[in-house]
């Protein structure tokens, strides 16, 4: 991933939930919804596609299920995935401090 590059939304949001520890496919669903106040609903077309890509890309890999439900894929982040995840944070962080600079976004509260 190249310094212009952006992670896709939905690649992004499964990454960062990925961050957290493994998980299958619909708990991704739930808490990509929990993480954005419902405001992003990954469908199981957007997700399992978005899965399929980054596994290629080596963002992700799919671990073996430790569930009774064998057929219930899980899934985890790589090495990789988390060097992308952390570009697409830093690309986001100066373009919210551009957004600041000029005046769209508020300034961070003091601590």
């Amino acid at each position: 991933m190249g310094s212009l590059q952006s992670l896709p939304e939905a690649h992004f949001h499964i990454l960062i939930v990925l961050a957290d520890g493994d998980k299958h496919g619909y708990s991704i669903m739930q808490e990509v919804a929990a993480l954005t106040g419902g405001k992003t609903k990954l469908s199981p077309g957007t997700l399992y596609g978005a899965i399929q890509r980054l596994a290629e890309e080596g963002l992700i890999d799919e671990v073996r299920s430790t569930a009774k439900d064998e057929r219930r894929r899980t899934y985890r982040i790589t090495a990789a995935g988390r060097r992308a995840a952390s570009l697409e944070v830093q690309r986001l962080g100066v373009l919210l401090d551009r957004a600041r600079t000029n005046g769209l976004a508020s300034k961070p509260a003091k601590v």
